[in-house]
């Protein structure tokens, strides 16, 4: 039997990733925060001691591809210090940790998977970026900077989920805007020329499947849609899908006052116009390659 371990399993992504694997017989242990030995398929981690229950991973036996999604979240609240640093190191240290396991196992997973974003690359203004572009200067790529080179030295295959915007009414950017827009009170943010690069959900578990079974693919990969939109464009096209107006305009100074100022500008106003070369050269077809046919597809329209 096919046996993925994940980490971040509970969260957004992992959790539908966990289902699909389940659902095509692949059976899923999960990486899951604990100080004590576990006894129940799943392999304790507890970070603050470093610590990793190896007697549990050897029980699990042969591990195709171990799938790092962990990490504390972006925008779930204003960056404090303490808070930056939390996001960081909830990256960085639970990378490391599992580089270094999988460095030392008798029998390593064909693949490491691990976590990474297209925050890498900070803003790129209106030019397209790809897999070869350079990392950016802002918190987020700095971080994403760290968090891949914390993968480095697993000793295995090893990818770089650098992931966009995930559209699916479950979670993230979309949960949050659709109560808005579905009340007729949607907008664009700012002036809505900034590009979004986004995937729908169902692409996403694709290409991790994809990326698994296509041992060419190592390094750095965009989990993006190849067709990047301007705010402005994403959020008429999301009015669209719901048949509701969206006119209204949020302010960049308002999400500053919300969000802080920091947050505000690198995660919601920045240009991010990123496009998946490596999936696209690898034969990747995606089925919602358009945003509108990704929403009408997420929301079941």
């Amino acid at each position: 039997m096919t046996t993925y371990l994940i980490s971040g399993s509970s969260g957004l992504l992992g959790q539908a990733l966990s289902d699909a694997a389940r659902a095509n017989g692949v059976h899923v242990a999960r990486l899951v925060r604990s100080s004590t030995p576990s006894t129940n398929g799943d392999v304790a981690v507890d970070l603050k001691r470093r610590w990793l229950d190896r007697d549990a991973l050897d029980r699990l036996g042969a591990i195709d591809a171990v799938i790092h999604l962990a990490g504390a979240g972006i925008a779930d609240r204003r960056w404090s210090d303490a808070r930056k640093r939390e996001i960081l190191e909830s990256r960085t240290v639970f990378t490391e940790l599992l580089a270094s396991t999988i460095a030392e196992m008798t029998t390593p997973p064909g693949v490491f998977l691990s976590g990474s974003a297209i925050g890498y690359y900070g803003d790129t203004g209106t030019a397209s970026v790809d897999e070869t572009g350079g990392a950016g200067h802002d918190f987020l790529a700095e971080v994403c900077v760290a968090w891949e080179r914390a993968a480095a030295d697993a000793g295995v295959r090893t990818v770089l989920l650098r992931t966009g915007i995930v559209l699916t009414p479950k979670g993230g950017a979309l949960k949050k805007q659709l109560p808005l827009f579905q009340a007729g009170l949607g907008g664009r943010l700012g002036r809505g020329a900034q590009f979004m690069s986004w995937i729908g959900l169902n692409d996403w578990i694709r290409g991790i499947e994809f990326i698994i079974a296509n041992p060419t693919l190592v390094g750095p990969v965009n989990l993006t849609a190849p067709n990047p939109v301007s705010n402005a464009a994403f959020t008429k096209a999301l009015a669209s899908v719901l048949h509701r107006p969206a006119v209204a305009a949020v302010p960049p100074f308002a999400l500053k006052i919300a969000l802080g100022g920091e947050l505000a500008s690198t995660a919601l106003l920045a240009n991010q116009r990123v496009l998946p070369s490596a999936l696209l050269t690898a034969g990747f077809a995606y089925s919602e390659a358009e945003v509108g046919d990704a929403l009408r597809a997420e929301l079941g329209r």
